[in-house]
């Protein structure tokens, strides 16, 4: 039962000025010229003025200029040169005033892109009302060194031709194959962009964790989605893979690690050696599937990770966002931690690092953006996911507009007077707004059109109480999904930014899409429970999540130490169940 339903489941002071300005791209001295030409604009000398009139507009524009200069004097210090919002980006953007933003997300990201060929990779943090989480020192110096391992070893480099050798003669030098530098994991993609996200998210930090370089099967638009996330090198898998079949792995595979050890191939006992039974193999198979076996989900012990990293080259099939069981493993979690002083913030740190969509995707995010949300007061986001063929459901657009009127994210509608046909617009709290009225945008992110167009039509027809005006959008409505379709995919991933971008955050219970848009947000949503029956409204309809982290849709129910069936979610403190699916693993900041 847990199986055929986790199928179905299927977010101090900046350097000088003139330092800035050698340090800073040409966007960035763009932006510098912009604000100066902004400030100086009403005050632009004429031929013929008073000599007063000079005098007061000298002394006004010094000051404006001298403003943004105190602002940024007063800034947060980052690892990188601050850089200006310019007040004409402000007003596009809906940015209140001009403040200097970190470019490099603490250090997350590496500096040295060139920002025309990834314009998202530097400019998303434009986008952003709220800063996001900080990395830790240590995290930043882990994505640093996996950076250099992922150049040294990585496609074009002599350690990886050295190392496809081995692999395509099947032998690795035995338990000496242990010590060597170079080892790799290879991310199957498949699935929704959700779950390719989740998956590739997954294997990044597993290799970060066990010094792997990470590279990921090109298939599914991994490679024109999005940008290359390593400096100097590629993270895809190039063509002439040795392993011409690895796509079709399944838990069948008899070189999957469950296998393997079920038919004594390998084993993980002291009197085996460090690297097992006889010679090590050429590589394995890790088998991560929501049907993945009791011997596959044997990855998450210490004993079996010691093993694993001794085969030089791992194939990792998975549709899950697995980081969640790591945290199972010992030998992990002191590493984890100094990773992730805040534990719940890995995913967000992780995707905002590995995952930048391509300049086609990035303009429809902010073309989207500007002409729909950017000038908004407030901005309410609302993923609707409807699995399999459900038809249009009356009863999940009621739980939609419980969900987000009881937790005032959108506002109650006015209920007209006995006697009266209008709508409540006479009522004073409404009048009284006038051209001032506050603004408050609704993007809603589905593949059908009919909740939209049911909700915008509730705030056509009837006033809010409140007396905002809410408008109701939605960027694209595609009626089914549509696997492997270069558009289908990229709207997708440009609305899971849209909703990254909000202020508030509703998604649908076990959606991967909704997992990706709060991690990217650093948003901890309200998730709209899955109903028991599909013709009854859920009481209540939705709960705040514990954590802005993703659900592991199908963790092992195992203790590594006790060798026994035990319940994860007890094992570390890290660690719980999620609110959406009972059985599922997330990770949480501990009590």
């Amino acid at each position: 039962m847990r199986q055929r339903e986790a199928k179905l489941g299927v977010d101090g002071a900046a350097a000088p000025w003139k330092e800035q300005q050698q340090q800073r791209s040409p966007a960035g001295r763009w932006l510098d010229a912009e604000a100066a030409a902004a400030a100086l604009g009403p005050f632009t000398p004429r031929t013929k003025r008073a000599p007063y009139c000079s005098v007061i507009n000298v002394v006004l524009a010094a000051f404006m200029l001298t403003v943004p200069a105190m602002v940024i004097l007063l800034g947060v210090r980052t690892s990188a040169p601050a850089v200006r919002i310019t007040s004409a980006d402000a007003v596009r953007r809906g940015v209140s005033g001009e403040r200097s933003y970190d470019r490099l997300l603490g250090g997350l990201l590496a500096d040295g892109f060139d920002e025309r060929s990834c314009r998202s990779r530097y400019q998303s943090v434009l986008y952003r009302r709220r800063p996001g989480r900080q990395p830790s020192a240590y995290l930043v110096s882990k994505l640093r060194q996996q950076e250099a391992l992922q150049r040294r070893c990585g496609p074009g480099t002599e350690a990886y031709s050295h190392a496809l050798e081995q692999l395509r003669s099947g032998k690795t030098g035995g338990a000496a194959a242990a010590s060597q530098d170079c080892k790799y994991l290879v991310s199957i993609s498949y699935r929704g962009l959700g779950n390719r996200i989740l998956a590739a998210a997954s294997a990044f930090l597993y290799s970060v964790l066990t010094d792997r370089v990470l590279l990921v099967d090109p298939s599914n638009e991994m490679g024109e989605l999005f940008c290359e996330p390593f400096p100097g090198t590629t993270w895809l898998l190039p063509p002439g893979f040795p392993l011409s079949s690895y796509t079709n792995f399944s838990i069948s595979t008899a070189e999957s690690y469950g296998n393997m050890l079920r038919n004594k191939v390998i084993r993980t006992d002291a009197s085996a050696g460090p690297a097992g039974a006889g010679d090590v193999p050429a590589f394995a198979y890790v088998h991560l599937d929501h049907d993945a076996t009791e011997q596959d989900n044997l990855f998450f012990c210490d004993e079996d990770q010691r093993v694993l990293g001794s085969i030089p080259w791992l194939v990792m099939r998975t549709d899950s966002y697995f980081v969640p069981g790591l945290f199972l493993d010992t030998g992990f979690r002191e590493e984890l931690a100094r990773m992730f002083p805040e534990p719940d913030a890995a995913f967000h740190h992780v995707v905002r690092y590995l995952f930048h969509p391509n300049n086609h995707v990035w303009g429809l995010v902010t073309r989207y953006h500007d002409a729909y949300l950017a000038g908004a007061a407030h901005r309410v986001g609302i993923q609707v996911r409807v699995f399999g063929a459900q038809p249009n459901s009356p009863e999940l657009l009621e739980q939609i507009t419980r969900c987000t009127q009881k937790e005032g994210l959108l506002p109650e509608l006015l209920v007209p007077a006995a006697g009266e046909d209008g709508d409540g617009d006479g009522d004073p709290v409404v009048a009284a707004a006038g051209p001032t009225r506050k603004t408050k945008a609704v993007l809603v992110t589905s593949l059908k059109s009919w909740y939209y167009e049911r909700l915008k039509g509730m705030y056509w027809e009837r006033a809010a109480a409140t007396g905002e005006a809410v408008g109701v959008h939605q960027p694209s409505h595609e009626e089914f999904q549509r696997f492997g379709a270069r558009s289908h995919d990229a709207k997708a991933l440009a609305e899971m930014h849209l909703l990254s971008l909000t202020d508030a955050l509703v998604t649908t219970a076990w959606s991967t899409f909704g997992y990706v848009a709060q991690g990217l947000g650093g948003l901890r949503p309200w998730v709209m429970y899955r109903p028991e029956n599909d013709t009854h409204v859920p009481d209540p309809p939705c709960g705040r999540d514990v954590s802005m982290d993703p659900c592991f849709h199908a963790p092992p129910f195992y203790d590594c130490r006790l060798k026994r069936g035990a319940d994860s979610g007890k094992i570390a403190p890290q660690v719980r169940h999620c609110i959406d699916m009972s059985w599922g693993l997330k990770i949480v900041r501990p009590s």
